[in-house]
């Protein structure tokens, strides 16, 4: 690629370089700067940009003009080294870019990017100029080197590890610190509103009645209005149905077109929740059964939340999508065996067998969604993307820019996790009917059942029936975002692959799917993880898959936590009864008794209430602060796909004003561009 001009410097020629400093909080450094400059011909001699009389302050800029005494060449990189000074704290130091002039009027500029901190330990560190390329534009052997040396130092800094064998791959850190400051950050969260929660944490006894658990909900869920209208509706089936396509797990319900051999379902038990004159085997070919099956969770070991044992079902749920348009529950087994130790509950039933039945469902789905739908899915899944991309990607490729402001938060959130909600004492394991030991064995069976054809929402809500199902608003605006992010992708990598033969021939975007698929996805390949890229359709449909899991599929399963969740007995975190082998022996008001204590129950809800909010500064999908999102066709495409979403979030609001109970999740100007809580 060639330069925005030559700089060929005779012997006593100058260069005026300006150094920038950003106007971040605290970027600057009571520390001073050391720079080289690096040609085709020479090295310049290290050289101190700034005298005592001034300071690397925020925002500040410094020129200092180099004569070097050799001819250096066409300047191809810039060395910098922060060296702290005597008796002042050795401050870390966030350098904007680096500016070079031939003299201090000319009007062409060469200008080495960086907009990262720098620390006195790292020595020298190269920046070269802002013209992004492939690894096959390199022209000049000496950048040729710089790129393949800067891959091999990430390599030995950052390596793929293991957290739970059979798990995918994750970042090989012992800590948050270990990252260095340009991947970790600071969220700035409004703060969650645990007042009402705190009092109830030293209480270990159970809840004594649904009375007592609606006095604890009028104080945390008044200014609520999704909590509320769960509170309200809990119980009815069509709402039950609502959550499966619209709550706060809508990865699990499934179109079926015949009956899985293990439910001991017949067509005469569930006639009566039918239409008139049909008949179960009718209403499946019409493609209105719907099914939810929790086998992964089948023969997990329980847990001990405050002194009491739990337990874990892996039901069946039959559903129904009638002609009002609403999705039925319409039978229930609760364990995968059939046999009269494990009923079929109906509809028919009495109310609080009923009730209860679906209280199992939805114990089952708060493990599969918190585990599975959420950690597995988006954050383990997003930091393989992560690892792999700062492993094999160069910062100057063009995909490293794309895709680094939606998943370069993972790495710190993952570590947080691993250390504190997965650790023991976390809240897996003091507050949630899946204990460390069936989190481990449920993330490795959920390692394995994952598909790359579930994780492409095309693909997926096609497979489920969903596409086209009037009620499920989330595959409506899923498939929307998805569209929209696909575009964006597709005019970008244009900018850079003019054919498949590009794709091909880049050795470093193959090797960071292979990296993906061996060290990530464990080299499984009945996944259908890609192993390699053949064609720019290819690459741009999983590069989209990326940008989406690590931002809108996050908004859909994370942000709606606490709306869900904050009225207990709708979804509970543990149940501490046996699941009933008969029918007929509890009474709605036994209902409460099936609920963990207090205590472990605030825990959850106090965890919910800082996953669920958004950042006061969160940026939203497709709306970049990084540099080189700023100018020039780049720019063009992000502003064309910021016009997609801005239309996509206002025909949402305009749906929404229709619906008893808004679909927010996958607004664009609700989705943040990355996953940072």
């Amino acid at each position: 690629m060639e330069y925005t001009r030559n700089l060929m410097m005779s012997q006593m020629d100058e260069f005026h370089v300006t150094i920038r400093t950003s106007t971040l909080p605290h970027s600057g450094t009571y520390s001073s700067v050391w720079i080289s400059l690096v040609g085709t011909l020479c090295e310049t001699p290290p050289v101190k940009v700034n005298p005592e009389q001034h300071r690397l302050l925020p925002g500040s800029a410094y020129t200092i003009v180099i004569t070097p005494t050799k001819e250096v060449g066409k300047l191809v990189l810039l060395k910098l080294r922060l060296e702290a000074q005597p008796g002042f704290p050795d401050l870390n130091w966030h350098c904007q870019d680096v500016k070079v002039r031939q003299c201090s009027e000319d009007p062409n500029v060469d200008v080495f990017p960086f907009h990262k901190w720098i620390q006195s330990a790292d020595g020298y560190v190269e920046l070269r100029n802002d013209k992004v390329c492939l690894r096959k534009e390199e022209t000049l052997a000496i950048l040729k080197s710089h790129r393949k040396k800067a891959l091999k130092n990430k390599q030995q800094y950052i390596r793929f590890g293991t957290f739970v064998d059979g798990v995918l791959g994750c970042v090989d850190m012992p800590s948050v610190t270990a990252l260095g400051p340009n991947l970790s950050y600071i969220r700035q969260s409004p703060g969650s509103n645990v007042h009402y929660l705190k009092g109830f944490t030293e209480r270990g006894t159970s809840w004594n009645s649904l009375q007592e658990l609606e006095t604890f909900f009028l104080f945390n869920g008044r200014d609520n209005t999704v909590a509320k209208y769960v509170q309200a509706h809990w119980k009815e089936d069509a709402f039950f149905g609502y959550q499966c396509l619209n709550g706060t797990n809508p990865l699990c319900v499934k179109q079926i077109r015949s009956l899985p051999s293990n439910l001991a379902v017949t067509s005469k038990m569930v006639r009566s929740f039918l239409p008139e004159g049909s008949s179960l085997k009718r209403e499946m070919e019409k493609g209105r059964v719907y099914l939810l099956d929790y086998e992964i969770l089948d023969q997990l070991p329980d847990n001990t939340v405050s002194g009491k044992q739990t337990y874990l079902t892996a039901p069946l749920c039959l559903l129904h999508y009638n002609q009002n348009e609403e999705l039925m529950p319409i039978a229930i087994q609760l364990q995968q065996a059939p046999g009269p130790q494990n009923p079929v509950f109906l509809p028919s039933d009495s109310a609080a067998d009923w009730l209860l039945a679906k209280m199992w469902v939805h114990n089952s789905d708060f493990v599969v969604h918190q585990l599975l739908s959420h950690l597995l899915r988006t954050h383990l899944v997003g930091e393989v993307f992560c690892t792999a991309a700062l492993r094999q990607l160069p910062e100057i490729h063009p995909l490293y820019q794309l895709l680094m402001p939606h998943i370069q938060t993972t790495l710190q959130i993952n570590i947080q996790a691993r250390s504190t909600l997965l650790a023991k004492d976390g809240v897996f394991d003091k507050s949630i009917s899946c204990g460390l030991d069936a989190v481990k064995l449920l993330l490795a069976r959920g390692t394995q059942s994952l598909r790359y054809s579930s994780m492409c929402v095309p693909d997926d809500l096609r497979c489920r029936g969903l596409d086209t199902l009037p009620i499920c608003y989330y595959a409506q605006d899923a498939i929307r975002v998805w569209d929209a992010l696909y575009r964006f992708v597709e005019g970008w990598s244009s900018l850079h692959y003019c054919n498949d033969e590009d794709v091909q021939q880049d050795s470093e975007l193959q090797n960071w799917i292979r990296e993906i698929f061996m060290k990530g996805f464990l080299g499984l390949s009945h996944t259908g993880i890609p192993q390699s890229f053949q064609t720019t359709a290819e690459m741009c449909k999983f590069l989209t898959m990326v940008i989406f899991t690590c931002s809108a599929l996050h908004s859909a399963v994370n942000f709606s936590q606490l709306d869900y969740y904050l009225w207990i007995p709708n979804s509970p975190a543990a149940l501490v009864r046996p699941p009933p082998q008969t029918k007929g022996l509890i009474t709605e008001d036994e209902l409460v008794s099936f609920l963990p204590g207090v205590n472990s129950s605030c825990h959850v809800l106090s965890i919910l209430s800082l996953l669920s909010q958004h950042a006061i500064d969160y940026v939203p999908l497709c709306h970049y602060k990084e540099w080189y999102f700023r100018s020039g066709a780049i720019l063009r495409h992000v502003e064309k796909v910021q016009k997609e979403l801005k239309k996509i979030a206002g025909d949402i609001t305009k749906r929404n004003t229709q619906l008893e109970l808004p679909y927010t999740y996958l607004s664009p100007d609700y989705i943040e561009n990355n996953l940072a809580i």
